[in-house]
């Protein structure tokens, strides 16, 4: 095909998210280093009336990123493009990696006031699921983004933030990669901070009695719940002055207890009833007496997902925590063959103003379950799955972008005051749904 300087793409490619629980065999996979090939790439499959799916670290636990037309991994588009110290705002390219940019922040003695757990994943798909951590006085990590620049289907790029392209930046804020290529994001930071993280283990109904003053204590307040039992380990996670600690033979304890996990968890493939004991096991072994740890702010925040899972992650309003948790603690204790592995984590988000943020307009508390997948097998989860999710829909929850969860677009109808909103913007930006594919096919039709 005829082209400027000739963008070639990779047969062959096989795509697997990180859980190795998904993936897709685009036709072509593309690594473009800059926006000129990403608009031929555009042109090619307009051309070829193929589809463009956006990929950066992958690491989504669903098929949002899958595609079996054209693939574009940003990985080389991953720069750091401008750091504004007086604002303190950074300006990066959408491939880079968080945990690329927290090293180069702190060389300026900046940070991003809060941050997920994985940092493996690219400035723009961040932004593109709603990632978020914990804490009711920060919100999701797409809160954080003061403006951004968009690749549209046409080729043309729109920049966007509060003062230009307003409505387009309330959508592309948390686009789950179908309004074009994101091709720059500017975060908000905040002057570099160390955390001084404190766990202790506390019992269910101690923590959902006195949840408000959790979360006035600690400003990243979450705390893990162990199916099957009373347990819970709270966590506390504040700034502090004082210089870092040692936490190394913590760290060898945790490691050498999660490849006895994982073996244990295999043997429970054929004795499910076991789970309820390893669940208590683990938590006298690892959780059950206090640990203190003090890290620059973004070593506290990021923890290793030591093996592969399946995990669920609904935001519901914050007044429901507690009746929720517990119906989901009945709902285990009814049916003994359901088992459910630990933790169940609870963490806490502020309410915002974008359109698709599962915080939308209201303090949230977020309820992650999981199932972990021993050695690769794959554990029966699915009563679990659903009986989670009938809980979170009743209590008016909305699933968080980058899971797999079994809703549609009438859910979101329902769930989304602004979701007609959202979809308007994606129509005028995307009308032949270059854009779009299973997943998003899921949600939009």
């Amino acid at each position: 095909m005829p082209m400027g300087h000739e963008v070639h793409g990779q047969g062959g490619v096989k795509f697997q998210n990180w859980a190795k629980t998904y993936g897709s065999s685009p036709e072509l996979y593309f690594q473009p280093t800059s926006v000129e090939e990403i608009r031929e790439i555009l042109d090619m499959a307009r051309q070829r009336d193929k589809r463009v799916k956006v990929v950066g670290g992958g690491h989504s636990p669903s098929d949002i990123a899958c595609t079996d037309d054209f693939m574009i991994q940003m990985g080389k588009m991953n720069r750091v493009l401008k750091v504004d110290k007086e604002k303190q705002q950074v300006t990066v390219e959408g491939g880079i990696f968080l945990s690329d940019l927290n090293v180069e922040l702190s060389k300026h003695g900046l940070a991003l006031a809060n941050l997920g757990a994985v940092s493996e994943v690219a400035a723009a798909g961040v932004i593109g699921t709603g990632t978020h951590n914990t804490g009711i006085k920060h919100g999701i990590l797409p809160t954080q983004v003061v403006a951004l620049t968009l690749l549209t289907a046409s080729g043309e790029i729109l920049e966007c933030s509060e003062s230009i392209n307003a409505d387009i930046f309330q959508a592309a804020r948390l686009h789950l990669g179908c309004l074009g290529v994101v091709l720059t994001v500017t975060f908000q930071c905040v002057p570099q901070f160390h955390l001084h993280e404190v766990a202790f283990p506390s019992t269910l109904t101690e923590v959902l009695d006195h949840l408000d003053d959790h979360l006035q204590r600690s400003q990243y307040f979450r705390f893990l719940w162990f199916p099957h039992s009373e347990n819970v380990s709270v966590i506390y996670q504040d700034p502090t002055n004082k210089p870092p600690s040692s936490s190394a033979s913590w760290w060898w304890d945790y490691a050498v207890g999660y490849y006895l996990l994982e073996f244990l968890l295999w043997i429970s493939t054929f004795v499910p009833s076991l789970v309820c004991w390893i669940n208590r096991f683990f938590f006298w072994l690892l959780f059950s007496s206090r640990v203190e740890n003090i890290a620059i702010s973004y070593k506290i925040f990021n923890y290793e997902c030591r093996f592969k899972q399946h995990v669920q992650d609904w935001a519901i309003p914050i007044e429901k925590t507690k009746e929720a948790l517990l119906e989901l603690k009945a709902a285990l204790e009814n049916n003994p063959k359901m088992v459910a592995h630990y933790p169940v984590e609870v963490r806490f988000a502020r309410g915002d103003e974008i359109w698709l943020s599962p915080c939308f307009q209201r303090d949230s508390c977020y309820m992650n379950i999981i199932m972990y997948r021993p050695y690769g097998k794959n554990v029966p989860r699915l009563n679990y799955w659903l009986t989670y999710e009938g809980i979170m829909k009743k209590h008016g929850g909305r699933p968080h972008w980058a899971k797999a969860h079994s809703c549609t677009r009438k859910d979101f109808e329902k769930m989304y005051p602004a979701f007609p909103k959202f979809c308007s913007v994606r129509e005028k930006l995307d009308p032949t749904g270059m854009f779009l594919n299973t997943y998003l096919e899921k949600v939009f039709y």
